[in-house]
């Protein structure tokens, strides 16, 4: 990637810290004229174009294919299907961890779910791969498909997430709401969503020999090229996977994708480079998605209104095929003081493609669940919704008794609820109307998310010039991660941030773990921080060694790195810059190695998460039901902020996320063809500019020394987790209709369900 030249914002950094400054993104240029390459920009000699022919059915096996009409067609190439498919060197329904899910690449003649590709025709241009895949006019032995969570026999799931256990019991439960002096017993349904980035999956992959390039969109570049190498059966050092940009992933970029290892399969195939890229209506299948769910909520509290159970049961779905379940009863493990939990999770196996980690998993889902039944139980106390959580403030995480590494919860009620205006809601609902007649309501929801980190590497250089470089394989899919990490990258070296070449997003750089789990800040940055942390002690040694420098025998007190030089930390006066420590070496360059990881130790003493609050207003037409957002205020604690203005854009995907969840966002499915009947982004509703009100992000300071070196927590899911709940708790406090069944949609309000 091109070195861009920074703004002004700069400036002031030069005798300064890089970490905490609000500085622009150093790819925003490139990005805003059109110079920034993404996978599907690539166009390497001789390329061929590839497009997905997919089933229209979700259960049964393709009787027949027009290979000869598709063929016969002006420019097309082949038609690769199960019949001449390259060979794969591993069969890709194995799984051998947690992380492998199986792959439809064309095995067998048998179909699984809707939009499941059957066939891949190629050919000189993009307009005759596409015509040829309508020749094909595949026909079907059909089967009675499976939609719906009431389609499928239940059963106990052998794990949520990965790896979490489908039950946990705290206390009991049925004891606790045999006390309580109030209960309540509600069922909440979530519809299953789609991942939308605005950049679809894609690959360009070139075959040369036995060496495979790609360029293709990755949140996991090194996850990625494991997968590859072993499909293909050649060693990981002849693979070279690009992905400078993403234009979004939402987790769905997290693993590789079917769709992707044909594209390499088709290049194989016709010994050419081959460019495939899926349709908007292909992303509904293939990629991933998160399930519905249906969530039973009970809870208990005595006549002061302190909660005496809690009890999250959710009932989600996979594929017939592979096992990913949505961890939504998890949320209760953390959030609220209570004696007695208890947490389940059932499931029903349906024709669809296997859901997938879809931004704030779990969270998202038993979130919004959670939160409505918070204010369900707060308004059966007559207590203020906020005043409630504050009385059944959890000083330690419920679930496992562990002390929280830190928790500036309290903080993000005080500031959030003063900016909105929270003291002059009144407390029932339906009382309050704006100039035009709208209802008006106000609503709140607490965010949470666990401040996650995974393994990560990194190399740092300094050379005799005085300059840097800094190399790690992150993954920027438009969160700012190329110039958070070139902050924290130019703080370990002690440079300015121009002094510094921040290198990503290529295979061949040390492994920075995967951009997913909001863990992508905290694993690259601390392998970055321990990369420059090498490097000083390097430099450090060489002039503390050498009697010509003035640092000379400053090993025992230490030096300071700043600004390209070392200081002695009990006399600043003596110092050396690094290029004379080099020179004098006779040293080109010096180079050091990094890496992250979580700290066992603490991650077993303390409890990790992020916290925040959100406070939304909506106004409601009372005749029509028509819902609008019209303001949030979110406060969010998540230890320390690298760059304030990409923490805040982070807040407000996450806040706007939240709206779409509450008010928009919901894949409505064929139950009869279990084909998706909204697969475009003219009928599957995400928000719009008319629909994002007023928002706004506080950055609550905290500090926190456990959950790694640097003490960041993670910010890119957190904003959803508090949102949906606020919006939908203040569709409640502005009609007196209590809604369930999300998206709330204005027929739901004209004719609420029971």
């Amino acid at each position: 990637m091109p070195e861009i030249v920074l703004t002004q914002a700069s400036a002031h950094l030069r005798h300064g810290s890089n970490i905490g400054q609000p500085l622009t993104r150093r790819d925003g240029v490139l990005k805003v004229t059109g110079a920034a390459r993404f996978a599907a920009d690539n166009h390497p000699p001789g390329m061929l174009y590839a497009v997905l022919a997919v089933s229209s059915i979700a259960r049964g096996r393709v009787t027949f294919l027009d290979l000869q009409a598709a063929k016969a067609h002006p420019g097309v190439v082949e038609v690769m299907t199960p019949a001449n498919k390259p060979l794969l060197a591993e069969d890709p329904d194995a799984k051998t961890n947690p992380f492998i899910f199986r792959l439809d690449v064309l095995q067998n003649d048998h179909v699984r779910y809707a939009n499941q590709p059957i066939a891949v025709v190629i050919a000189e241009t993009l307009e005759a791969a596409t015509e040829g895949a309508t020749l094909l006019f595949p026909r079907y032995e059909t089967e009675a498909v499976r939609i719906g969570l009431e389609a499928g026999e239940s059963f106990i799931p052998p794990g949520v997430g990965i790896g979490n256990p489908a039950e946990t019991h705290q206390g009991d439960v049925e004891a606790g709401l045999a006390v309580a002096s109030r209960r309540i017993d509600a069922t909440y349904e979530t519809a299953a969503q789609y991942h939308n980035a605005m950049e679809p999956h894609a690959i360009v992959a070139a075959w040369d020999g036995d060496s495979l390039s790609i360029d293709m969109p990755s949140q996991g570049l090194a996850m990625a090229l494991g997968r590859v190498a072993g499909l293909f059966g050649i060693p990981p050092e002849s693979i070279h996977i690009r992905s400078p940009f993403l234009g979004g992933g939402f987790g769905s970029k997290g693993l590789i994708s079917g769709p992707q290892v044909l594209g390499i399969m088709a290049a194989r195939l016709v010994g050419r480079p081959v460019k495939l890229v899926l349709r908007r209506e292909q992303m509904f299948g293939p990629v991933g998605h998160r399930a519905p769910t249906r969530q039973t909520v009970r809870m208990g509290s005595d006549s002061d209104g302190a909660l005496t159970a809690i009890d999250h049961h959710t009932k989600t779905a996979s594929s017939t095929f592979d096992d990913f379940f949505e961890p939504a009863s998890d949320i209760s493990h953390t959030l609220y003081a209570s004696p007695a939990i208890s947490t389940s999770h059932e499931a029903v196996r349906l024709d669809t493609g296997t859901p997938l980690f879809m931004r704030a998993p779990g969270e998202a889902t038993g979130s919004i669940a959670l939160e409505s039944a918070i204010d369900e139980m707060a308004e059966a106390c007559g207590m203020d919704p906020l005043a409630f959580r504050l009385k059944n403030y959890a000083e330690v995480e419920p679930i496992s008794g562990k002390p929280f590494s830190s928790k500036a919860l309290r903080d993000c009620y005080a500031q959030g609820a003063e900016r909105f205006g929270w003291a002059r809601r009144p407390l029932a609902s339906r009382q309050m109307r704006d100039d035009a007649g709208l209802l008006v309501g106000w609503g709140m929801g607490t965010a949470t998310f666990p401040a996650l980190m995974f393994q990560g590497q990194a190399r740092a250089v300094v050379r005799n010039d005085g300059t840097g470089i800094v190399e790690t394989g992150a993954h920027d899919m438009g969160q700012g991660a190329s110039t958070a990490l070139a902050q924290i990258a130019a703080d370990g070296l002690g440079l300015d941030l121009d002094q510094v070449e921040f290198r990503s997003g290529t295979s061949d750089l040390p492994d920075a773990g995967i951009a997913g789990g909001s863990s992508h800040t905290a694993t690259a940055g601390m392998a970055i921080h321990s990369a420059g942390a090498d490097v000083i002690a390097r430099l450090a040694d060489l002039a503390t060694g050498d009697e010509r420098s003035p640092l000379f025998g400053a090993g025992n007190a230490g030096v300071i790195a700043r600004r390209g030089r070392l200081f002695r930390r009990d006399d600043e006066s003596r110092s050396e810059s690094y290029a004379e420590i080099l020179a004098r070496a006779g040293l080109a360059e010096i180079e050091g190695r990094g890496n992250s990881a979580a700290d066992p130790a603490a991650q077993s003493s303390y409890a990790m998460h992020a916290h925040g609050a959100v406070f939304a207003e909506v106004k409601i037409d009372p005749e029509l039901g028509q819902i609008r957002a019209t303001r949030l205020v979110g406060a969010f604690a998540a230890g320390r902020v690298i760059n304030p203005r990409l923490v805040r854009s982070q807040y407000y995907g996450g806040m706007i996320w939240g709206i779409s969840f509450a008010l928009h966002e919901h894949a409505v499915m064929d139950p009869r063809s279990g084909r998706p009947m909204n697969p475009n982004l003219g009928e599957y509703h995400v928000p719009v500019n008319a629909d994002v009100p007023s928002l706004e992000a506080i950055l609550v300071e905290e500090h926190d020394s456990y959950v790694n070196a640097l003490g960041i927590k993670g910010v890119g899911e957190i904003g959803i987790t508090g949102t949906a709940g606020a919006v939908a708790n203040a569709v409640w406090h502005a009609t007196g209709i209590r809604i369930r069944q999300f998206p709330i949609t204005l027929d739901r309000l004209i004719e609420p369900t029971p």
